[in-house]
């Protein structure tokens, strides 16, 4: 009972930091516009910064965890990224702006998904399924609390009063839950990190083959959610509803895999979602024909999204070991890191080049290929 109630905690803590960290950005962006009167171009730069960061410090940070240090990472960058956060409140020039979110990589690098999820793979072993499908259950809702916490906040405070306000979040929410969460955990020591063991999973082709195949995901992702009003928009159907589909999806899609418990193997779950992404694709490029065919590619979008955060560190397990499992999952997390913070760029040269169509077609291409590369993966996880 109370490894369950801790596991809860744990699911307490990440919704909050993503709430505060992840998505404090695009829930304040028209208040931030008004209090700074900087452009967007200026104000994004911050965040593109925050994940070039993230992902030079991820493979550090999982060499910590390896270490044993994963829970005092969990609850002390929460309080880093509050500071961070709380200081652009009180930016000035735009440089100031920029190294404040520089911060904020680095605490984004050490207490998202990936360190919460290698602590306990590290800790309890690849039986983890089920507690990382809770724990991405209740935070899979970060940003349906962080929208409407945005808009009150920007609402009553401004632009600069609401940062102090997502602050408090990560400082008074996040931090006291991942320090209830990790309580214990560590304790019998884990798997002690050995010299070699990310240099001996950058000799096997399932790294980069897992590398390859969630780095295009994430980009599909990326690309459908940051352009989604235009995407949806462009076919005339219902854009702002197919749009605020995508959260929700994602948590139905986990309680799916949660119904179908361990009985569904990681490798034949990835195949399934990974085919509803690339569906989502399909049904987007007939939705110029059936507008109300965006509703079905949110749903399917989101829902296929939603496994796939799970499966990548039980894959990783699976496939590697639980050996480094940190610094591996550090290394594997760069190639979907780096995609976040393209995407944006990239979605919009697209849209330049060859307006919605174009993007939709690039973004059924990276389902196709991430879908052929999680064939291999499938295989080569029923063979362990």
């Amino acid at each position: 009972m109370r490894a369950g109630a801790r596991i809860w905690a744990l699911a307490v803590g990440q919704t909050l930091t993503y709430a505060g960290l992840y998505y404090c950005f695009a829930a304040l962006l028209p208040a931030l516009e008004q209090a700074f009167g900087w452009t967007k171009a200026q104000l994004a730069a911050g965040p593109t910064l925050a994940f070039l960061v993230t992902a030079l410090g991820t493979p550090l940070t999982g060499r910590l965890v390896d270490r044993g240090l994963g829970p005092l990472l969990l609850t002390a960058l929460p309080a880093l990224g509050a500071v961070a956060i709380a200081g652009m409140s009180m930016a000035q020039a735009h440089w100031h702006w920029l190294a404040l979110w520089a911060l904020v990589g680095v605490a984004q690098s050490g207490c998202l998904y990936e360190t919460c999820f290698a602590v306990l793979i590290r800790d309890r072993g690849a039986d983890t399924r089920p507690s990382i499908t809770r724990i991405t259950l209740v935070a899979g809702l970060a940003s349906t609390l962080a929208f409407p916490l945005g808009h009150a906040l920007a609402g009553a405070l401004g632009g600069r009063g609401a940062l102090l306000g997502f602050a408090a979040l990560l400082l008074l929410g996040a931090l006291p839950a991942h320090l209830f969460g990790t309580r214990g955990l560590g304790a019998a020591g884990g798997i002690p990190p050995r010299r070699g063991n990310l240099g001996r999973a950058l000799r096997q082709p399932a790294f980069w083959g897992m590398a390859a195949a969630f780095g295009l995901t994430y980009l599909n992702h990326l690309l459908v959610v940051t352009y989604a009003l235009v995407l949806f928009g462009a076919a005339g159907g219902p854009a702002v509803w197919a749009a605020s589909m995508i959260g929700p999806s994602q948590v139905l899609g986990r309680l799916a895999l949660m119904a179908a418990g361990l009985r569904l193997k990681n490798g034949v779950a990835l195949l399934m979602s990974l085919g509803a992404i690339l569906l989502a694709a399909v049904m987007l490029a007939l939705s110029g024909v059936a507008p109300a065919l965006v509703l079905l590619t949110a749903a399917l979008q989101g829902a296929g999204m939603g496994v796939i955060s799970i499966l990548r560190p039980v894959l990783q397990a699976e496939l590697l070991g639980r050996e480094g499992f940190g610094a591996i999952s550090g290394a594997i997390a760069v190639a979907p890191i780096l995609a976040t913070a393209a995407a944006p760029s990239l979605g919009a040269l697209l849209l330049g080049l060859g307006g919605p169509g174009l993007l939709t077609l690039a973004c059924g291409a990276l389902a196709i290929a991430a879908l052929l590369l999680a064939q291999w993966l499938a295989r080569m996880a029923a063979r362990t």
